[in-house]
């Protein structure tokens, strides 16, 4: 039997009595983006809250939560997959707009509103995107990392290989030594 993970909230009793609601959950394997997939170490853990509030169009919504987990991203230096700790905080405001099939951004006052069709509110991809722009641009496998061998590519810090850099330019050289120097 496989597991079901929902990644959404019923906001229908808001609808009808006013209040506030929380839903939490995780997201497991992968975020998924429309073209990309984020592959996870363990899973990603995500609540929300939502309460009503008085809008001038309509039925409104002020939702506000956060997502955490490991993203597994390649070292920049040695190409390892490497698991890197993402946590997200994001807020929108909704607007119940009955009809539509999926979210739908509009800007109102500079303001960005959030339009949704169904009171079973599809929190996925809030959830991908909001995790998703906290990726690091660049990780490392740890601080050290001595990277690929430009002649053999193999990882440095798994086998000493034999091969040593040489410096390519005179300019090189030069930084190679004033860089030494400031190691002293």
């Amino acid at each position: 039997m496989k597991e079901i993970h929902i990644q959404s909230i019923n906001l229908s009793r808001l609808m009808r009595e006013g209040g506030s609601t929380l839903a939490s959950g995780e997201i497991l394997n992968t975020i998924d983006l429309e073209s990309e997939h984020i592959a996870l170490e363990g899973p990603a853990r995500w609540k929300v809250g939502v309460t009503r509030v008085e809008g001038e169009g309509g039925q409104e919504f002020w939702l506000s939560g956060e997502i955490a987990g490991y993203a597994v991203l390649e070292c920049r230096r040695c190409l390892t997959p490497t698991p890197t700790p993402v946590r997200a905080h994001f807020q929108y405001m909704l607007r119940y707009q009955p009809g539509l099939t999926h979210l739908e951004a509009i800007e109102e006052d500079e303001e960005e509103i959030l339009l949704f069709g169904h009171p079973d509110l599809d929190l996925g991809p809030l959830l991908s995107e909001a995790f998703a722009l906290e990726l690091p641009y660049t990780t490392l496998c740890k601080e050290d990392c001595k990277g690929l061998c430009p002649v053999c590519g193999a990882n440095r810090n798994e086998v000493d290989c034999g091969h040593h850099e040489e410096p390519q330019t005179k300019l090189w050289a030069e930084l190679s030594r004033l860089i030494g120097d400031l190691k002293d």
